[in-house]
């Protein structure tokens, strides 16, 4: 019996975090069990020793590995296998932050090579949820240079130079790598990245964990990563409409549209050569292809195959998404 592709649901893979806390579980539905708290989902990872399992279908318990060893270009596209070979160039997550995460930068593609951690770290996010006054953290507030960062970061006064942005639900924020970040206490949010779990902390607000401890800082390995570039706008500004695509995100790493529908729409692939990915902010609806349906609620993430060139995805309730892929 020869194995056809269809679009893929994965096993949820849950991490605890110091910070972490529990709409995962009361507003995404997803069940972490025994966990104490949720800080990250991860939805669909081609990370060592965290490899996305397939959750249904005649595809069940294969790992996304096995799969690009498989099915090679027919799932990822032909350009994509000839680059990344069986690693999977994206990673995708939900992330709930109940308090502050630590100040943090992640390397770009070169500098990750020179020090031989794998990929750079570009990434984006999407609110999906942000309580009353959130906020986070993207940028500098004024021109800055490593020598002035360095300054400002031993004399305990990195706050001051940082960008506070005030958080609403849909807002999306852009961190190519080198974008010194945090997210903020009361965000509920997608995050859509390189396929890297590399991070330089360089400030955790003095936290301790439940023996006493600090956790390691990277200042030093942090400093050559920093894009210390200001910028007046952090923010993607966006203007949304129904029932068609708009651009959030394109970047050499990935393309990210928000598709928000109140009735059906067909979408065609073909100019693509890239696997699509699927996260649903809201709704319900059937991704009908050649072959099937599946059903998709919020908080679902699916892999679209990249020879599954045109869906339909058919609504009666409306439904809001994100879709990625690599063009």
């Amino acid at each position: 019996m020869q194995l056809k592709l269809y679009p893929l649901k994965f096993k949820t893979i849950f991490k605890d975090k110091i910070w972490g806390g529990q709409k995962i579980k009361t507003v995404l539905g997803k069940d972490f069990g025994s966990l104490p708290n949720c800080g990250e989902t991860w939805e669909i990872s081609g990370v060592e020793g965290n490899i996305s399992e397939v959750a249904e279908g005649h595809l069940e318990g294969m790992n996304l590995r096995e799969l690009i060893q498989k099915f090679e270009a027919a799932l990822v596209g032909e350009k994509i296998y000839e680059k990344f070979g069986d690693e999977f160039p994206l990673l995708v997550k939900f992330i709930d932050a109940n308090d502050d995460l630590s100040i943090q930068v992640h390397p770009n593609d070169e500098l990750a090579k020179a020090r031989r951690s794998g990929h750079g770290k570009t990434e984006m996010w999407y609110i999906f949820q942000a309580d009353h006054g959130a906020q986070l953290i993207t940028g500098f507030n004024r021109k800055m240079s490593k020598e002035k960062f360095l300054d400002y970061f031993e004399r305990g006064r990195i706050m001051d130079v940082l960008n506070h942005e005030k958080v609403f639900n849909d807002d999306v924020f852009y961190l190519p790598a080198g974008r010194v970040h945090t997210i903020g206490k009361g965000l509920l949010l997608a995050e859509i990245q390189q396929t890297s779990d590399t991070t330089y902390r360089i400030y955790d607000f003095d936290r301790v964990d439940d023996k006493g401890n600090k956790r390691e800082l990277h200042v030093e390995e942090s400093l050559d990563a920093i894009d210390y570039t200001y910028h007046e706008h952090y923010k993607t500004m966006y203007q949304n409409k129904l029932n068609e695509p708009v651009k959030l995100v394109k970047s050499p790493y990935f393309t990210t549209n928000k598709l928000e529908c109140t009735k059906d729409i067909e979408r065609d692939y073909h100019y693509l050569d890239s696997f699509i990915i699927y996260v649903c902010m809201s709704g319900e609806l059937n991704i009908a292809y050649d072959g099937g349906s599946i059903e998709v609620k919020m908080g679902d993430c699916v892999l679209l195959p990249a020879e599954l060139k045109k869906v339909t995805l058919e609504t009666t309730s409306g439904f809001k998404m994100l879709e990625s892929y690599i063009s």
